[in-house]
């Protein structure tokens, strides 16, 4: 990097070299419906898989009571983002908000929580992919595959189509977003004959609880992160605003017609695949519960199995848009250098940022396999799928709660900035969405089939904060997010001015 730098505060900023910015360049695609496509396919694996085991540490009616908690958190969390997203339209999105909020310490927090969110999620959503690809293989020709080279397949076709292209991206998003939705509908149409409520209830409650409540109250905290698996990743939209053509008008209303298109799903899966047979006994503790309720709708045999292969669709479909989501993640916290910078470089004819996400990918799946062993020793108390839902939930609840404090904050330090979007529920919606962010954090550590997976993504956070403190806050750079922060919302519009606008020498000392 060039040798000019100013010391702000406790951060130093370096001026970007000759052709920075240029090795970094991200391509405009996305509009309103690929954009809610996006978010809906970034979430829809939650209805496939991850959910119900909810029902193994609540019941049905545990479940339910903390699905309709995490309605209320993802109604406050994503209006506050509706807000903020076209007011500072970066690819950083919540580690942006943070950033100019609450300075880069906080922006740096918020980034790594987000980072955690969405490198792990994948990984739970491959294990879930090799669970219904092992079955229906299995069912289908006899042959056992395991389910780690099913991971390292799929890791392999979705980095390389992320890499390929935005165009390809978002047009693999929205196709597989329909064909999940449309798996969905059928499925939803042959359950409604088959639900009976009795299902909901066969879990066989412990002590003196109720069949609505089988482990009592204290499973309606164990089940908070499952019943997130059905909204998590609807907050990733904002990553997508420099390859938005208009983000100031679309990503808000992505991402509302995003999260209200999961409400409905979400709900109809809780209730249609719980209600039929078998049952909630035994979709708690499935890895392929909607499998198993398209086994009871259309029979065992050929015919179930060829539709659970169309089901992974809905596997893919978020496992496909959540690699763009940490790809981007990764990518602007390196381009403003609290990562390693070389981590934003972007293909030079497809600007795609392919180090980030290779990087991302190989993390996934060696966390993957190494969760796969640990469960195999009998280290780990619960399943593997289960586990790295917890460690992925851990760095979103981290991010939502920070998110939810920057938009009450930018709204008292940046009243003056543009605001194409106001939340209807202001101020309060964003804190209550906070506090059941906050209140779903500490109930992980209280869930002891789960806590080492968690103990350990919290020190991987605490050792990235670490190295922010030692290097990273020593090689920043006025990157967009930056640029905002510190011009107080005057610079930092990269849709409207490009990039690199302010200098070192600009930065008013009082910054």
């Amino acid at each position: 990097m060039a040798e000019q730098q100013r010391t702000i505060g406790a951060v130093t900023y370096r001026e970007a070299e000759a052709g920075y910015f240029e090795q970094r360049r991200l391509r405009r695609f996305a509009g309103v419906w690929s954009l809610w496509a996006l978010g809906v396919a970034a979430v829809i694996s939650g209805d496939f898989f991850g959910w119900n085991f909810g029902l193994g540490q609540a019941g049905f009616g545990g479940l339910l009571i903390a699905t309709l908690v995490i309605t209320v958190m993802y109604f406050g969390l994503c209006w506050s983002i509706a807000e903020m997203s076209p007011a500072l339209p970066h690819t950083g999105g919540a580690y942006s908000f943070s950033r100019s909020a609450m300075g880069p310490w906080g922006g740096f927090a918020t980034g790594v929580a987000e980072t955690i969110e969405y490198v792990v999620t994948p990984a739970v959503i491959v294990t879930g992919i090799g669970f219904y690809m092992q079955t229906i293989v299995d069912d289908l020709f006899g042959v056992s595959i395991a389910t780690w080279i099913w991971w390292a397949i799929f890791y392999a076709i979705f980095l390389a189509l992320n890499i390929w292209g935005i165009e390809a991206t978002m047009k693999f998003a929205v196709f597989i977003c329909l064909l999940s939705l449309g798996i969905l509908a059928v499925f939803y149409i042959g359950a409604i004959p088959n639900f009976d409520v009795d299902f909901l209830t066969n879990i066989e409650p412990e002590g003196s609880n109720s069949k609505w409540l089988p482990f009592g109250v204290d499973g309606i905290f164990f089940a908070l992160p499952f019943a997130i698996w059905f909204y998590l990743a609807i907050e990733e939209l904002p990553l997508a605003a420099e390859e938005s053509h208009d983000p100031k008008r679309d990503i808000p209303r992505g991402t509302i017609y995003g999260l209200l298109t999961l409400v409905v799903t979400g709900f109809l899966v809780l209730f249609l695949n719980t209600g039929i047979a078998p049952g909630a006994a035994v979709i708690g503790e499935s890895g392929e519960p909607l499998l198993e309720g398209l086994k009871t709708i259309f029979g065992e045999g050929t015919s179930a199995s060829i539709l659970g292969l169309v089901a992974v669709a809905g596997l893919v479909a978020s496992f496909h848009t959540i690699i763009f989501a940490y790809g981007r993640n990764i990518y602007s916290l390196s381009r403003a250098g609290y990562y390693p910078h070389f981590l934003s470089l972007t293909h030079g004819t497809r600007q795609t940022p392919y180090v980030a996400l290779i990087l991302g990918g190989v993390v996934g799946y060696g966390l993957a396999l190494l969760l796969d062993q640990a469960g195999k020793h009998g280290w780990l108390g619960g399943n593997v799928g289960a586990a790295l839902l917890y460690m992925a939930v851990f760095g979103a609840v981290i991010s939502y709660a920070m998110q939810c404090f920057s938009f009450i904050l930018l709204r008292r330090r940046f009243p003056h900035i543009e605001r194409p979007y106001r939340s209807p529920v202001g101020e309060w919606g964003a804190a209550i969405a906070a506090v059941i962010a906050l209140v779903t954090l500490v109930a992980m550590f209280w869930n002891s089939d789960y806590r080492a997976g968690v103990y350990g993504v919290a020190v991987f956070y605490v050792v990235a904060l670490a190295y922010f403190a030692l290097i990273g806050r020593h090689r920043l750079i006025l990157s967009p997010e930056e640029e905002f922060a510190l011009t107080k919302g005057e610079h930092g519009h990269p849709e409207t001015e490009g990039y690199g606008v302010t200098r070192v020498e600009d930065i008013r000392a009082e910054s």
